[in-house]
């Protein structure tokens, strides 16, 4: 047992931490969506679509963010065209409480974790807001081209940013370094 110890600490910690946030975010959702009649995204959600058009619209391309009236989604529309929805998923919160339950699973001192889970999610947030910013232009030039880009290579941005910074994490700042 005193073997394992370490791993069942780390587990411990990491499910911990994760049920607890997964079950903060799901009621945030419960409270913020509505399913049924006039269907409105979480706060959350529509902010990123409500960010990705302040973005492309910094590149001049006419943009415009719409709640969809048959699901709980926010439409992209870029010049005149409906492109690419944001869902409850592309926010990346659900990825954010991931990274912080890792973080805090191979947690170091107490400041440095408090400090690189706020400024990693961060760093999550804003490239998954330029990722989305990317992969609605890239559809509206490429739209033959949408099942690659968005099953293939903007889930490689996030996913990769993320294993970059916990692969930081753990060699610079975790108590496992040592």
């Amino acid at each position: 047992m005193k073997k394992h110890k370490s791993i069942i600490i780390f587990l411990i910690k990491f499910f911990v931490t994760y049920f607890l946030l997964v079950t903060i975010y799901n009621t945030y959702l419960q409270r913020s969506q509505e399913k049924e009649g006039v269907y409105k995204t979480a706060s959350i959600t529509t902010l990123v679509a409500d960010q990705t058009v302040k973005v492309l619209t910094f590149f001049d391309y006419s943009v415009e963010a719409v709640q969809h009236d048959k699901e709980v989604s926010v439409k992209l529309i870029i010049e005149g065209k409906y492109t690419a929805r944001v869902i409850e998923g592309c926010n990346s919160i659900s990825l954010i409480v991931l990274f912080i339950s890792f973080i805090i699973a191979f947690s170091g001192s107490l400041k440095a974790t408090f400090f690189y889970s706020l400024f990693g999610s961060l760093f999550i947030y804003t490239i998954n807001v330029l990722r989305i910013a990317f992969l609605t232009v890239m559809i509206y030039k490429y739209p033959e081209n949408q099942e690659f880009l968005h099953g293939l290579v903007f889930p490689a941005i996030i996913y990769g940013t993320i294993f970059m910074l916990w692969v930081i994490w753990v060699n610079q700042f975790s108590k496992f370094k040592k």
